[in-house]
């Protein structure tokens, strides 16, 4: 019998964070679908404030994308989706940190900004962001491999790729494209697109394209 459940939409960023990590451990799981515009009690009652994903293990209930993967690591050590030395761990920490605190939100504000102009700004700010990332993390930590620490995949790799997925949207509704200068973040995006947690959890560039147009041109959404 499969005693975990994991509850959200599959256009969610967030969850597919959650769904690619127990695939990668090869955990058995249902995922149930939930309507976020009309948000039913049952769910509430398990996320008092509203958020997905959430993680149903046994009889306890746990939500928040980071700390649902944090805990399928430790209650599922094997395969490890940190790296082994402390301090790697550590700074594994402070860029999954990084993307929920600054990349995500630096992609959604421009996406959702409706004048030109201050989309200039947000555009730039997202270049930063990236170039950040590229220079400041990937490439002082990836060493050969196209991963975050190298040869074997990470929550943070886990953590940043339905971001970098993500981006088709902007790039469609803001003409914004990863800057060249930024091939680490592409060879990353590559190797995650070949893993089969990956392929199995993702959604066709025009499904994200259409579900974003609400946050990006509101006056045509349905």
């Amino acid at each position: 019998m499969v005693d975990i459940e994991l509850i959200s939409t599959k256009t969610c960023p967030y969850v597919q964070r959650s769904r690619i990590a127990l695939m990668e451990k090869g955990v058995e799981f249902v995922f149930t679908e939930v309507d976020l515009r009309n948000k039913p009690d049952w769910f509430l009652a398990l996320s008092p404030y509203g958020k997905v994903p959430v993680l149903k293990h046994n009889d306890k209930v746990i939500y928040e994308s980071a700390v649902i993967n944090e805990y399928l690591e430790e209650v599922f050590p094997k395969p490890s989706l940190m790296p082994t030395d402390p301090v790697d761990r550590a700074y594994a920490r402070i860029w999954i940190d990084y993307c929920n605190s600054q990349s995500m939100g630096a992609n959604r504000s421009l996406l959702m900004c409706q004048d030109p102009s201050e989309q200039d700004v947000l555009s730039k700010k997202l270049t930063e962001n990236l170039l950040f990332i590229e220079n400041e993390g990937l490439a002082k930590t990836s060493g050969s491999g196209p991963f975050w620490f190298g040869s074997s995949v990470t929550l943070t790799d886990i953590t940043f790729f339905p971001l970098f997925q993500r981006l088709c949207a902007t790039e469609h509704y803001r003409g914004y494209k990863i800057p060249d200068s930024c091939p680490r973040i592409r060879a990353l995006i590559d190797a995650m697109k070949s893993r089969k947690s990956v392929i199995e959890t993702s959604l066709p560039d025009d499904v994200l394209i259409k579900h974003y147009v609400r946050y990006a041109e509101p006056s045509k959404a349905a």
